[in-house]
């Protein structure tokens, strides 16, 4: 069941609600969609929304994969898919597949986004992809799993950090705060 319009607006009017800071700087995802925008599809080049996943174990480190493309340590997530039934579970999926994780070793922390992020992605000529936007929906998960076999096409290491390694302020201290 592919994502739907209706399902991105409910889950960023549920995140304003607890963030309504953040409506002016996340005004372009309602533009897209009243603009009939297919932001669940990644040939959506005025931008399209990414899931993410933050996960943390028993000790409150956070994993961090490193990147093949970017060759950085990121938090796991990617693309939604058609199969994907919300974004919740296009982030457990994300993280599942990057990570060898077992999806029963996972646990959503909550289902709202605990941070949605935008932010520019350059010109990829080798795919025929323009600069765009990633609107990334990052959900927190908790597992007390260790990584099993990486998606090495996408993922080439894998490492649990200190919570204070996550490099995006706001997440960082979301996360925090939810992990008390």
């Amino acid at each position: 069941m592919t994502i739907t319009a209706d399902h991105i607006r409910e889950t960023l009017d549920d995140y304003l609600d607890v963030h309504p800071g953040e409506k002016e700087r996340l005004a372009a995802i309602p533009e897209l969609l009243d603009d009939s925008a297919e932001l669940a599809s990644r040939k959506e080049f005025r931008g399209h929304v990414t899931a993410g996943a933050i996960l943390a174990d028993p000790d409150g480190r956070v994993l961090h994969v490193k990147h093949l493309a970017l060759n950085r340590w990121l938090l796991p997530g990617g693309h939604l898919e058609a199969e994907d039934s919300s974004l919740l579970a296009a982030a457990q999926r994300e993280l599942i597949e990057e990570t060898g994780i077992p999806a029963s070793a996972v646990i959503p922390a909550r289902g709202r986004p605990v941070h949605i992020d935008a932010h520019p992605i350059p010109a990829n000529p080798a795919k025929d992809e323009p600069e765009h936007r990633h609107f990334d929906f990052r959900f927190l998960f908790r597992t007390a799993a260790d990584v099993g076999e990486l998606q090495t096409e996408e993922v080439t290491a894998a490492a649990w950090r200190h919570v204070h390694a996550i490099e995006d302020e706001t997440l960082r201290s979301r996360v925090i705060d939810a992990l008390r």
